[in-house]
């Protein structure tokens, strides 16, 4: 991927998915598609409520957070307002739960947000959240079949806790073999271009302290 794609900025990599309605890297389509007929062959609907996202839609997520306008989480996943906390601490709250733009997992189409479109009534909307992945949660039976399951067609949860800064999400998969080479790749220098002429709201404090926001946030992750 070059630059424009790592940030989010061009969208050359992505295809789209008509059923179920979704867009990832053209590589990393078919493993999806394969994934999920093995999880519908099990009594599953691997549903992803979140695929690619574009760096201007992962912007007003980062400035709604910020501005209070977007509910923000501590963390232990309890709602905190933002207007509290100085520009400094709105930054790390929001990195717990939120990646900068040009730094999200899912500018590379290679990460989903998934859910069980079986376990649930039409009418519910999903809020990811830990308790719904955990039991008695509605997904609780689809997150175990993806750990037993998911590495077999090449995806990983890059988020348990463990190594990265950010909070566990078990919702979040993303394919190895592309995802890992684009983290590679994303340099605090690329990042660093992408960001210093966006409108992003706590600038200053991102762009001071990058070097270490890349390396916690963007540089660990958590290996099967």
């Amino acid at each position: 991927m070059n630059s424009g794609e790592l940030t989010g900025q061009l969208r050359t990599h992505i295809v789209a998915i008509p059923d179920p309605d979704s867009e990832l890297h053209r590589h990393a389509a078919g493993p999806f598609l394969n994934l999920r007929r093995a999880a519908l062959a099990d009594g599953f609907d691997p549903l992803p409520v979140s695929s690619f996202r574009d760096f201007g839609r992962q912007l007003a997520i980062w400035n709604g957070k910020f501005n209070g306008e977007r509910p923000m989480l501590d963390a232990a996943g309890q709602g905190i307002d933002a207007r509290a906390l100085s520009p400094a601490e709105r930054v790390a709250a929001i990195l717990q739960w939120s990646a900068l733009p040009g730094a999200s997992r899912h500018h590379w189409g290679t990460d989903i947000d998934l859910v069980d479109r079986n376990a649930t009534a039409p009418q519910y909307r999903p809020q990811l959240t830990s308790e719904e992945f955990a039991p008695p949660g509605p997904y609780a039976a689809l997150a175990t079949w993806l750990d037993a399951n998911a590495t077999r067609f090449g995806f990983f949860r890059p988020y348990r806790g463990v190594s990265s800064g950010v909070r566990p999400e078990p919702w979040h998969f993303s394919f190895a073999p592309i995802a890992e080479n684009a983290r590679r790749s994303l340099t605090p220098g690329i990042l660093k271009a992408a960001l210093v002429d966006a409108p992003l709201m706590g600038k200053t404090h991102v762009l001071a302290r990058l070097d270490e926001l890349h390396a916690r946030f963007v540089a660990s992750i958590d290996w099967p």
